[in-house]
């Protein structure tokens, strides 16, 4: 079956996880199932539990994954409901993609696309927020302080004025309105309304929120003795996912104002496998642009060392 997503990091999630030779591995955001496929042909012993937040996705990958039938369960589930509903069994893996698929980007329907005749967004069609409300509702202050936060923009209060304006003749309906008012006559290999986009969909969709609410879940559960997985796309979530890795190898969690370790140490919860992250080769770039800023980082999870 045809996908409309090229799966990042392919060769180097494979080879992360070809030492699973029984149990479950969790893909929380299976996406369009590429990398779901790929464990399953190469781990023949093992079981998958693919999870997205977006039905869609759920529905393309029920179809492509037939073939494994017997070894896949689908999920419709936030991050933390799929750990805590699968923390019993045998996790082997825990694999998240923290990222907007290329189907997404590309159905102008979803209103991700900068030539979208919508404003939408969402990942999860049943969520309330669009990016609609968004651009249209929040305040030049709220709008200011998601473009500084999660876009990094030095010019954030300026671009939010430059919207509140707008918004003010009529409604910002579509997604290419919105990236028309950013147009420059600088040619640039980067969308001038990119950055301005990112922040949005992170806003709608509770990105960065979701991603610290998987590694939480993650680490107050019962899964040991496994691979934990995380490729993210920009800065900010890299430095959540390497913050959470650092913490958990952590053996003595004494505050930084304490002279002498009063803890008693032992309290890492595995050992970081990526001093380092991974990134996408040259080829792949090539190949795929878009794997450009992907990242990953893997975790083992062994709590007999804070034993």
């Amino acid at each position: 079956m045809d996908s409309p997503h090229i799966p990042v990091l392919l060769n180097e999630v494979k080879e992360i996880f070809a030492d699973i030779d029984e149990g479950f591995i969790i893909d929380c955001t299976v996406g369009y199932g590429g990398h779901s496929e790929a464990l399953l042909k190469q781990n023949s012993n093992i079981k998958l539990i693919c999870n997205d937040r977006d039905k869609e996705a759920i529905e393309f990958s029920r179809l492509r994954l037939k073939p494994f039938s017997d070894r896949v369960i689908f999920e419709n589930l936030r991050f933390s409901q799929i750990i805590k509903k699968y923390e019993d069994y045998p996790i082997r893996g825990v694999l998240a993609d923290i990222g907007v698929s290329s189907l997404q980007f590309d159905k102008k329907e979803r209103g991700f696309n900068f030539e979208s005749d919508i404003l939408d967004m969402r990942m999860d069609k049943n969520s309330s927020l669009s990016a609609y409300e968004v651009i249209n509702y929040y305040s030049e202050e709220e709008l200011a302080d998601i473009f500084y936060r999660y876009g990094e923009m030095r010019n954030a209060r300026a671009v939010a004025k430059k919207i509140v304006r707008k918004r003010s003749l009529s409604p910002i309906k579509s997604a290419k309105e919105l990236s028309e008012l950013f147009k420059t006559s600088k040619k640039s290999k980067i969308h001038p309304a990119t950055l301005i986009f990112q922040a949005v969909r992170i806003e709608v969709n509770d990105e960065l929120g979701e991603l610290e609410t998987l590694l939480r879940s993650v680490e107050n559960s019962k899964i040991d003795k496994a691979k934990i997985a995380v490729i993210s796309f920009h800065s900010l979530e890299d430095r959540i996912v390497k913050s959470f890795f650092k913490k958990w190898a952590k053996n003595c969690i004494c505050p930084p104002e304490v002279m002498r370790c009063e803890c008693g140490g032992n309290h890492a919860l595995g050992k970081i496998l990526t001093k380092k992250p991974l990134t996408p080769s040259k080829e792949e770039i090539v190949k795929n642009p878009r794997s450009r800023s992907a990242k990953m980082r893997v975790f083992y999870m062994d709590r007999a060392i804070s034993d």
